[in-house]
């Protein structure tokens, strides 16, 4: 692994946690439902899919790749009908922000937070667009003012950096969506691999045939765990993936990367800490 690929992994692992607060915690629910939201993932959609423009659903399974078919459809273009896309980005940020000041606490407010905030805005708004669908949506977006959504939007604009990269190295494998959750799944010790939340509530023909296809690639077993060669697919992506992602950090000198590990390293371990609840 080379040195900016560390970095995008250690990058990573701290931008995560602030950027779940999103998905996990209650503040962004309780936004999208008093918007007229009527599930988690009509909010879901709505927000994450607006800085992409009204498109179609077909654009938004595209650039999300991870969903089975149809499930895309079933809130786009129905989530923007009643609710502006700017309104549901809105309260998504607002959600977000109210989490991570809840959950941290004091740190929000630090000094190291505001610090952080802008070292990793120079970041995220300093990579190439080209061929990133979803992150040059989010380059379109006005940044925060306010340090702590500040923080929120720029990890969550460098997440999906990241995320369109990893659909570029799952492409490249010939690993779709779907198959990508289950061999997360197998990977991370789930068994079996269609017992994970992602992706269990499909029908458990079309998950039999996902399963059925990635034995007759030797990826995995009959027993349906992973063969040598499904954690070799396994690593060689994660390994491009890192690669991938680096790019916004070359944007930071060394001393500013040293130093905003040190300043997220703290609010990081307390969001991992509660879950990023």
């Amino acid at each position: 692994m080379s040195a900016m690929s560390r970095t995008a992994r250690r990058m990573h692992e701290l931008l995560e946690p602030i950027c779940l607060v999103t998905y996990f915690a209650d503040e962004c629910d309780r936004e999208f439902a008093a918007l007229g939201h009527r599930t988690y993932w009509g909010g879901y959609f709505a927000s994450r899919a607006a800085p992409l423009g009204r498109v179609s659903a077909e654009v938004v399974h595209a650039a999300f790749y991870s969903f089975a078919d149809g499930e895309a459809a079933r809130h786009i273009p129905s989530a923007w009908e009643t609710i502006p896309p700017e309104a549901s980005l809105a309260a998504r940020e607002r959600g977000s922000a109210a989490s991570l000041r809840r959950i941290v606490g004091e740190l929000a407010e630090s000094p190291g937070v505001a610090r952080a905030a802008d070292l990793i805005t120079k970041a995220a708004t300093s990579a190439p667009t080209e061929g990133r669908v979803v992150y040059a949506g989010m380059r379109t977006l006005a940044v925060p003012a306010d340090p702590v959504a500040r923080l929120w939007h720029s990890a969550t604009m460098l997440r999906e950096h990241r995320g369109d990269g990893h659909v570029a190295a799952l492409v490249a494998a010939r690993v779709g969506g779907t198959e990508a959750h289950l061999l997360s799944a197998l990977e991370m010790g789930i068994y079996p691999a269609e017992s994970f939340g992602r992706v269990h509530h499909l029908p458990g023909e079309r998950l039999a045939v996902v399963m059925g296809g990635l034995r007759e690639r030797g990826l995995v077993d009959s027993d349906g765990r992973l063969t040598a060669v499904g954690r070799e697919t396994k690593r060689r992506i994660e390994a491009l993936t890192d690669e991938l992602a680096a790019a916004p950090y070359d944007a930071l000198s060394g001393a500013e990367l040293d130093e905003v590990v040190a300043e997220l390293e703290p609010v990081s371990a307390v969001l991992v800490a509660a879950g990023s609840r």
